[in-house]
């Protein structure tokens, strides 16, 4: 039986970053994944939107450091991950949305995010070509942007594989104990004895959770995106419409630093399960919502179009913190955010599993730790 200080469960959007940060620790590492190799599961699917537009606090402290890391990577390590500072903005076109967006300012200025509520003429330079006609304004963070998930996902293996972390790929959780001062985990290929064990398992993290008889209250359910040709780069942000439409709840694109567009949509109703076949039905949906809303989309190619999981809890919000025992943590149910979460969130765990926490981690797991009562939903779920 191999020994570690902490074993990690998922290498993907959350995993793969906290085991580097870990390994920076000095730690002792194994990541396990049941994939051939990193951020092959949720990851992959993921559109690259990252964001500290939140409306609660918790989730902009958690995504305005992974801001920072995103933003400086290449300039620190050097490789290319695609990051794009191209903002977001949440357009009104209803009062209902107009009167939810501004409502929230304020409170998203003192959790330290650096938004403005914006009258139509500021929007319509922003997204030149934008539909003129209702539009009643809406706000925009400049701060934001995009990056590459597979490109990032592979530059924090190899950080943390140089540190000295371990991954050990297509290998199977298949039991796992955690007492108070340590914790075992079997897999198809051998036990791992560790002083903390973490469930980073995505869409499987109930059912891991299950092993140590702790129920995680996260279910996936089924998003689909798309992509099209690359052209000129013609708007800066990620443009997020949240009015519901028929089959949608809302919608949301950017133009990558590619020059293609991404886009994805929420159904509604939901789509429950893990099912990633992608449908005839999502293209003609999204484009009809979008060329609507911005005409000049009408004019491109889509290249391909895929579909994932949200792995959801019952408040839209992540679940974070020590769970059941003292061995056993859990950072799960990043309800379809994972990427722009991840590496907040692996700075916060890192932390927490060396005692290094600070008042306001201590803050953040108040509001988003697994105890918490999941009646309430975010704003801009």
């Amino acid at each position: 039986m191999s020994s570690y200080d902490v074993v990690v469960i998922g290498a993907g959007s959350v995993g793969t970053p906290l085991s580097m940060e870990l390994a920076e620790r000095g730690l002792r590492v194994l990541c396990l994944d049941r994939e051939a190799s990193a951020g092959r599961g949720n990851n992959r699917c993921a559109i690259g939107g990252i964001r500290a537009t939140h409306s609660e606090p918790a989730k902009v402290s958690l995504c305005l450091r992974s801001l920072e890391v995103f933003g400086s990577w290449e300039e620190t390590y050097g490789d290319d991950i695609g990051w794009r500072e191209g903002g977001y903005c949440y357009v009104a076109y209803d009062d209902r949305t107009r009167s939810l967006l501004r409502g929230i300012v304020s409170d998203q200025r003192k959790a330290g995010l650096s938004i403005t509520w914006n009258d139509p003429s500021v929007i319509l330079e922003l997204v030149p070509g934008i539909r003129e006609e209702g539009l009643l304004g809406g706000t925009y963070s400049p701060h934001d942007g995009s990056a590459n998930p597979m490109q990032a996902c592979y530059a924090f293996h190899r950080r943390a594989a140089n540190l000295g972390a371990e991954f050990g790929f297509g290998e199977t959780v298949l039991g796992l104990e955690a007492g108070e001062s340590r914790a075992m985990v079997r897999t198809d290929r051998g036990e791992y004895e560790c002083g903390s064990v973490v469930n980073c398992a995505g869409s499987h993290a109930r059912d891991l959770g299950s092993m140590v008889g702790v129920d995680l209250p996260v279910n996936p359910d089924s998003h689909e995106a798309g992509i099209t040709e690359p052209v000129e780069i013609f708007f800066g942000p990620m443009v997020v419409d949240i009015r519901k439409g028929p089959g949608s709840a809302n919608y949301y694109f950017y133009q990558h630093a590619t020059g293609q567009v991404v886009f994805c949509i929420t159904p509604d109703p939901v789509i429950p399960g893990t099912d990633d076949r992608e449908t005839s039905e999502f293209l003609p949906m999204v484009s009809r919502r979008m060329v609507d809303l911005y005409p000049r989309l009408g004019n491109l190619k889509v290249r391909r179009t895929w579909r994932g999981c949200y792995p959801q809890t019952p408040d839209g919000s992540p679940i974070l913190g020590r769970c059941g025992s003292e061995s056993h943590y859990v950072a799960v149910g990043m309800c379809g955010q994972g990427f722009m979460l991840g590496p907040g969130v692996a700075s916060l765990m890192a932390r927490l599993i060396t005692g290094e926490s600070t008042s306001d981690d201590a803050a953040v797991l108040r509001e988003l730790g697994p105890d918490r009562d999941f009646g309430s939903e975010e704003a801009l779920k």
